[in-house]
């Protein structure tokens, strides 16, 4: 094996290590896919692996969590922190979309009932209700 490969093999290591520790602070955040709208028409599932269907409805209100990782129909993300505030969930993501790469801030509260808030900021009271989706 030459340097350049050993390279690969350290980085690689190092992602995989980097992906473990931050997958412990997405472990609170509910896994799955989630909409408030029809999960038929946004959501394709391969066993338990959720996708959005083809063509893409870029504006759908429509997220997928998995591990450490947020996807949106615009843009993925990874989940750099996770805090818990009372009842609410505070993600720091990393995202990308086709044009740029930022962090945004992400409020959900998980509910009793199974559903989950997403949170417009911490002001909001009412905030908008997900149901997940499941095969």
């Amino acid at each position: 094996m030459n340097a350049r490969s050993w390279e690969v093999i350290l980085v690689g290591a190092t992602l995989m290590a980097v992906g473990v520790a931050s997958g412990a602070h997405a472990a609170s955040v509910p896994q799955g896919a989630w909409t408030y709208g029809p999960c038929d028409t946004l959501f394709t599932h391969r066993g338990n692996v959720a996708s959005f269907k083809k063509p893409v409805d870029l504006f759908a209100p429509a997220f997928i969590v998995t591990g450490s990782r947020l996807r949106t129909p615009m843009a993925s993300c990874n989940i750099a922190r996770t805090k818990r505030v009372n009842d609410r969930l505070i993600l720091n993501l990393s995202c990308a979309t086709s044009i740029a790469v930022s962090s945004v801030t992400v409020i959900l509260a998980p509910q009793p009932d199974g559903t989950m808030k997403r949170y417009s900021d911490a002001n909001d009271t009412i905030g908008t209700t997900y149901r997940r989706c499941t095969p």
